[in-house]
């Protein structure tokens, strides 16, 4: 079947990562895309046709995400080898590391206005950092268990995060608490996310649904069960009106969240799907996953749609006051049983030019600015090692995708020790003992800081006491 104009169309794919993509982000001008993977590396590739990619040398293992800043001068991606890394997103590509984490690091996420940096990690805990003096501001503990993914509210003032202990909980940036808590029996959340206007929370769970909070009234608005395996990532459409989500089920799904139902099925990828994201104008969106693939694909429904809506709803939008609920999405929950209405879209079955893009990759190597430099220790995927396991249930994985992710690499490797054999290994150990020492310190740090909040207040509520008593005592006599 012909696709239709308003199709989303699959423009370019690129190769150059050798493992599994697992997070994709669109420079503000979406004139670039960042992205991250099991090979431990990031890569910038330029839209632009047959320009070079970058390719940042730094990480000792998995990097597990990569988001720009809202101005486009900085990188900050996460890694299992337990830092977060800043980078300039240039041929330079000067790094600098943080450590406060002592488990993986699971996701980065920038406020709106850039200034902060929030990270999740399995250590439970997800931790808030200053952009404008690169430094850990305050922690935030109340998961139990590995927490996956922490994103900002549009606003800043609020977080929302996600933990395999099933709760999806959401943070007051001023006060430092936690003010709501979803819970689920079923299945925890691999990926949680505001929609544009802050209202409302997606998550993304292991057990295969989609599900729309409404966070004003604490309330499930949409529950979509189109996916056949865990759904690890989603995306909101930045006017609102539609969620695009990943899957370890091979696919991609377009969600109309007006109407409350699946309207495209994306088929491109061999293999788990673990990424996708809209363009900040949403003109594109890219997805990425086991074939170590990139995929950009060209929006096109939105301009169509969008223009049918308004049509539709001039009547009920109000643009002066708060949209009611029904103006965002419909009021009831939706278990989608799946509808005819859906397009199914398969670009290999289509005869089209299509760009293949494997441009000449430049590797950089870190150099850290402030904090840190490489050690001669690299954790390169084990022969054997399966990535299913770390980013969702084994249970869902497709067993002809295994092959796909256990790619290794030798040839960079030994890039790395060439360039690495310049630095004396004494000067190596050194460094590497003085940062675990520092590493030491910011968690006790951490924890005083924590303690001593604790006995302000206790001392405050006592000097409060003393105080009721002794007037109660003076008016007595």
């Amino acid at each position: 079947m012909a696709s239709a104009p308003e199709d989303p169309v699959l423009e370019r794919y690129f190769k150059g990562h050798k493992a599994a993509i697992t997070s994709v982000s669109f420079s503000p001008n979406s004139k670039q895309l960042a992205t991250a993977s099991w090979d431990t590396f990031l890569m910038l590739w330029n839209l632009k046709p047959q320009a070079r990619a970058y390719r940042y040398v730094g990480h000792k293992d998995v990097v597990t995400s990569v988001q720009f800043s809202p101005q486009g001068n900085l990188l900050a991606s996460a890694s299992r080898d337990r830092t977060i890394r800043l980078w300039i997103p240039d041929k330079k590509g000067k790094s600098s590391e943080f450590k406060a984490h002592t488990a993986p690091v699971r996701s980065v996420d920038f406020s709106s206005d850039g200034q902060y940096l929030v990270t999740a990690s399995e250590d439970k805990s997800i931790k808030v950092w200053n952009m404008h003096r690169q430094r850990f501001l305050y922690s935030l503990y109340r998961h139990t268990h590995w927490v996956r993914c922490a994103k900002f509210s549009p606003d800043g003032r609020l977080i929302v995060s996600c933990s395999e202990d099933k709760t999806i909980k959401i943070w007051d940036t001023t006060n430092k608490q936690c003010v709501n808590n979803f819970s689920d029996s079923v299945g925890f959340a691999n990926f949680v996310d505001f929609n544009p206007n802050g209202t409302c929370i997606a998550s993304a769970g292991s057990d295969h649904t989609v599900k729309i909070w409404d966070i004003r009234v604490n309330k499930l608005l949409q529950h979509y069960q189109v996916h056949n395996c865990g759904v690890n990532c989603v995306s909101f459409h930045p006017s609102g009106n539609y969620l695009i989500t990943a899957s370890s089920d091979g696919t991609l799904k377009i969600l109309d969240l007006l109407e409350g139902r699946l309207i495209y099925t994306l088929q491109g990828h061999t293999g788990p799907v673990f990424t996708v994201s809209f363009s900040k104008g949403g003109e594109l969106f890219a997805s990425g996953g086991a074939d170590a693939q990139v995929l950009l694909w060209k929006t096109n429904f939105d301009e169509f749609l969008s223009k049918d809506f308004a049509k539709r709803n001039l009547k009920r939008l109000h643009f002066d006051s708060q949209p009611h609920l029904l103006d965002i999405y419909p009021r009831t929950p939706h278990p989608h049983e799946g509808k005819v209405e859906t397009v199914e879209i398969n670009p290999k079955l289509d005869v089209i030019d299509l760009q293949s893009s494997s441009p000449p990759v430049v590797d950089i190597l870190s150099f850290d600015s402030t904090t840190t430099t490489d050690t001669v220790d690299r954790t390169q995927p084990d022969k054997n090692e399966d990535i299913s396991g770390y980013f969702m249930n084994p249970s869902l994985v497709q067993p002809g995708c295994s092959p796909a992710v256990r790619k290794k690499t030798e040839d960079v490797s030994d890039l790395l020790s060439e360039n690495q054999r310049s630095v004396p290994l004494a000067v190596t150990d050194a460094l590497e003992h003085i940062m675990e020492q520092l590493h030491v310190l910011t968690q006790t740090v951490s924890i005083l800081e924590q303690r001593l909040t604790l006995t302000e207040d206790k001392l405050k509520d006592c000097l409060e006491n003393q105080q009721k008593i002794f007037i109660a005592i003076r008016q007595k006599s």
